[in-house]
């Protein structure tokens, strides 16, 4: 055999391989679609369901970061639609808050009344203490349509999902219990209640991240 015939072999058969692996790595990023079905109702975990658009993105956030997680998810569907004229419906931005971002799915009741903003370090315009949360629709009343747009409440009525943690959501319960002296149950009735609507608890927010990625959803590490 000639050295050619050995080298285009050679180069055929690399180029196979490689095609394989490719092949492999490319299988493995797609949703999983035998994923098995829930076996507890605990956790409302049907949401992944309805992650079927063509661009899929799961905004990781497990710091405050002044809410910041929220602005990237949000810029991510403007910009895609800017750049590439696809529409809102086919994409499915998943926000999962957890950690030490947990209180930013509490509504502004819960922020008036525990120091969340100085524990934070978080500081407003009038460079006070937050007492409001800064991505909920109700502190952003008479904002401009840009501030009103980065709002929980904006971000799923346009079809955006967020998750949280229950782990994370035990300093929230936690508060309640002794504050008011109350029993765990109590304290955890009193804590959900003030939770924004629509948002979404999960066993942990490792256990939202990982089920968004198994349903196609790329990783972006947002704040």
């Amino acid at each position: 055999m000639s050295d050619n015939r050995r080298r285009f072999l050679g180069t055929m058969g690399a180029a196979a391989l490689a095609s394989g692996a490719f092949a492999r790595v490319a299988h493995a990023a797609l949703p999983q679609t035998d994923h098995p079905a829930p076996i507890s109702d605990r956790y409302d975990v049907s949401w992944a369901n309805k992650i079927t658009g063509r661009f899929r993105a799961v905004f990781d956030s497990p710091n405050m970061a002044e809410g910041a997680a929220i602005v990237r998810a949000t810029a991510w569907c403007d910009q895609y639609k800017e750049i590439y004229g696809v529409e809102r419906s086919t994409m499915n931005p998943v926000l999962v808050l957890r950690a030490d971002a947990i209180e930013l799915i509490m509504d502004d009741s819960y922020w008036g009344r525990f120091p969340v903003g100085e524990e934070h370090k978080f500081k407003g315009r009038d460079n006070a203490w937050r007492t409001v949360n800064p991505i909920s629709a109700q502190s952003r009343t008479g904002a401009n349509e840009s501030a009103r747009r980065n709002t929980l409440e904006t971000f799923m009525q346009a079809g955006g999902i967020v998750l949280s943690c229950d782990w994370a959501f035990g300093k929230v319960t936690q508060r309640y219990r002794t504050s008011d002296a109350l029993e765990q149950a109590e304290a955890a009735k009193q804590a959900r209640a003030h939770i924004i609507p629509g948002v979404i608890m999960q066993p942990n927010g490792i256990f939202a991240v990982l089920r968004a990625q198994e349903a196609g959803c790329h990783f972006v590490a947002a704040s």
